[in-house]
């Protein structure tokens, strides 16, 4: 089984309602979030502030897990938190031994 880091970025209204789904799911041990500013050219979606500064406040979730029940549970958000779900990233995770 391929482990790999589920990265989710939300809006920071969705902070929350993201935080309590992931934490309902029994399959995810731990999780960390943190909060970030998204920049984009395109400001179609910012508010006044936003398109003078060409950033948005997000907060960005990072679940470490299996490929496979990453792929569930982003199945699973997109059903059950559709918002949630507009950017997610997958990353592979290669393991490296600590030493000294």
């Amino acid at each position: 089984m391929r482990s790999c880091l589920l990265v989710l970025i939300v809006a920071p209204e969705l902070e929350e309602p993201l935080a309590d789904w992931l934490l309902e799911r029994e399959d995810i041990r731990n999780f960390t979030r943190q909060a970030i500013h998204g920049l984009n050219r395109e400001h179609g979606e910012f508010s006044l502030e936003e398109q003078v500064t060409s950033r948005q406040k997000r907060v960005m979730f990072h679940v470490q897990t299996s490929e496979t029940r990453a792929r569930a549970l982003v199945a699973k958000l997109r059903t059950q938190l559709p918002s949630a779900a507009r950017q997610v990233w997958l990353i592979p995770l290669l393991s490296l031994p600590l030493e000294g």
